[in-house]
């Protein structure tokens, strides 16, 4: 990459008064980054209509009795028709399953819904309809201008279960307080 580290694997947080209430708040994992651009899903925005067992339903899939029911993400504002599962490293689908980073790999086909209501899918999953996608310098010019943070990604927060705290947690992960993150421009 030209002049900025390769983000694959990477989370985005998306600063205070970023401008785009799409990203308000957002944790995004990102999948892919590349001089081409870069593709992530919003790790902490759960679906508010869609569940797993309604999607099942959807696609034909008869679950076994005891699947578990995971939550369905708002991944984000692009291709809304299309699902992406994050999970554990412990699950490889053949050729269809990408490897991302140490312990977190991405399926966006239809097997993987069917292994978890089977019963044999990853341990751990995070479902998202959607995706975040930039064109070529969109996010290096997006995190210059100070819209994003970038840390490290931790698997326990990209795969709790719990969404609400995952931004503060983001945050406070890097050494910030979130309360001193502010929407205004610093002035003296």
């Amino acid at each position: 990459m030209s002049n900025m580290a390769d983000l694959t694997g990477q989370l985005l947080i998306a600063m205070p008064g970023m401008g785009d209430p799409r990203f308000e708040h957002s944790v995004i994992y990102l999948c892919a980054h590349s001089d081409d651009g870069a593709m992530g899903l919003i790790v902490n925005k759960p679906s508010a209509d869609l569940t797993f067992a309604g999607l099942l339903k959807h696609l034909n899939i008869t679950p076994s009795a005891e699947v578990r029911d995971i939550r369905v993400h708002f991944g984000g504002p692009v291709d809304h028709g299309r699902g992406f599962v994050l999970h554990s490293a412990d699950y490889q689908q053949n050729d269809s399953t990408l490897q991302i980073a140490k312990g977190i790999g991405m399926t966006a086909t239809i097997d993987v819904l069917e292994d978890i209501a089977l019963g044999i899918g990853p341990k751990q999953t995070l479902m998202a309809m959607g995706y975040a996608g930039w064109g070529a310098g969109q996010l290096e010019q997006e995190i210059a201008m100070n819209g994003w943070l970038t840390a490290q990604a931790d698997p326990d927060l990209v795969f709790r279960t719990d969404a609400s705290k995952k931004w503060v947690d983001a945050i406070k992960g890097l050494g910030i307080d979130p309360l001193m993150l502010s929407a205004d421009a610093g002035r003296a």
